[in-house]
């Protein structure tokens, strides 16, 4: 019971810490359409293993996050998944609303258990599932707000699998990257639905339009 009321007590603190980190962030980071410039600073290893690709920048926080720069990862990982390179970096900026800073994640987590992990922000059972038969099965949905290519990894796959479910031929009006947009933001089971016909709610049309306006700058930063 203590626990309880010591988690109720702290819960609106941290919620506006959130809220407030989050506003700070968005004044500093880069919002513009234009190409990324190119990284000036030499590329640290990411956490993982020696084998997996670098980090852009050793001097970067965690929290200052421009997907732009995981376009080298991006790029990789969608040739490896038989996916589109910018689907996945337009998901990465949709993705990017939230501050991606490893402990702020844990921290969240704990008082909102289901909560997403990474900077494609990726819930546990869909990572545990995603990962099965892959070469990261040995790695936890735990590391992910670590290891910002396990991330690109593990999405680069998710998007595999949706597009694996999609028919052949659908009279929706959505092209293939919409629908698995919409799949990666709603689930298999409301893709599909769209597909058939059914009009996405508030949300799922909120995050497809969000994918539209970052379209541009997801091709740019990929070479597309």
């Amino acid at each position: 019971m203590a626990e309880s009321r010591l988690r109720r007590k702290w819960l609106p603190v941290l919620v506006l810490a959130l809220a407030l980190y989050v506003i700070v962030r968005a004044a500093g980071t880069p919002q513009s359409s234009a190409p990324p410039p190119a990284a000036a600073s030499t590329p640290a290893p990411t956490p993982s293993s020696a084998s997996r690709s670098p980090s852009p920048s050793a001097t970067r926080s965690p929290s200052a996050y421009d997907p732009a720069d995981y376009a080298p990862q991006v790029r990789a990982r969608a040739r490896q998944a038989g996916i589109d390179a910018r689907l996945l970096m337009a998901i990465l900026y949709n993705e990017a609303y939230k501050p991606h800073d490893p402990a702020l994640e844990r921290a969240w987590q704990k008082y909102k258990p289901d909560a997403s992990f990474g900077i494609a922000d990726m819930h546990r059972a869909t990572f545990d599932a995603v990962k099965q038969g892959r070469d990261f099965a040995g790695r936890r949905w735990e590391d992910l707000p670590d290891d910002r290519d396990l991330a690109i990894e593990s999405a680069a796959w998710y998007l595999h699998d949706l597009a694996a479910q999609l028919p052949a031929t659908w009279s929706a009006p959505y092209t293939k990257d919409d629908l698995l947009a919409l799949g990666y933001n709603a689930g298999p089971g409301n893709m599909l639905a769209f597909v058939r016909g059914a009009a996405p709610g508030t949300q799922a049309r909120s995050y497809l339009d969000r994918l539209h306006a970052n379209w541009t700058k997801a091709g740019q930063a990929v070479g597309a």
